[in-house]
């Protein structure tokens, strides 16, 4: 799809905004939270047509009927999916496409997984709390109903040297921040199993992607 409008909900640092921007649509990144939106302004400045929005999935600030689709890399679970399906269907055009891609990481395809993931279960605030959010398939035919959505799964990964894999683990909402008391202990195992694993200077990260798309039924 080119030439199209997207609204990217949940833009965050512009992730999943750069691949609608690199085939020629216009963008536009709505994030309530200030630093993860001016970080998406910095990555994105190359591309003149993202416009960074502050708004939220419920109160996204657009035009009525301004966009041919809707998106969400990542962040779908924290939206109140009442409020953002109504905001969804007012900003969408007529037949407009809604989006849902989440990165589903792989805890169990190798040793460096395993130990990533021993590493998020000791460390991590909240973990298993923000790992329940996620939206399974009931709540994805609830959003869409009465209308049907489909699913698509694709074979994804990620090659980070360390400073990158640190980056990709501290993005995460439940990651401790500097100053909380996990975070040395955090960064040190990081390293530490970084230096057994690195191949090359990288590691690998995989994923099973999945896209849950559809329209949203006139209300």
């Amino acid at each position: 799809m080119t030439d199209s409008i997207v609204a990217d909900i949940g833009s965050g640092t512009g992730i999943l905004a750069r691949l609608f921007l690199e085939v020629g649509n216009v963008v536009y990144g709505v994030e309530p939270n200030a630093p993860m939106r001016e970080a998406g302004e910095r990555l994105l400045q190359e591309f003149p047509k993202f416009h960074s929005v502050a708004g939220s999935a419920e109160e996204t600030s657009l035009a009525d009927s301004c966009v041919d689709m809707v998106v969400a890399g990542q962040a779908f679970h924290w939206f109140d999916r009442g409020r953002c399906r109504a905001e969804f269907a007012r900003i969408l055009r007529r037949d407009g496409w809604v989006a849902v891609v989440y990165n589903h990481r792989r805890k169990d395809s190798s040793d460096f997984a395993r130990e990533y993931e021993r590493i998020l279960q000791t460390y991590g605030v909240d973990y298993h709390a923000v790992a329940e959010r996620h939206v399974d398939g009931g709540k994805m035919a609830e959003f869409f109903a009465p209308a049907k959505f489909s699913d698509a799964h694709f074979k994804n990964e990620q090659l980070f040297d360390f400073e990158g894999l640190k980056g990709r683990m501290l993005s995460s909402s439940y990651s401790p921040k500097e100053d909380h008391a996990n975070h040395p202990a955090m960064i040190q195992e990081l390293e530490r199993i970084f230096a057994a694993h690195e191949e090359y200077g990288y590691v690998r990260l995989e994923y099973d992607t999945q896209v849950s798309y559809g329209r949203l039924a006139a209300s």
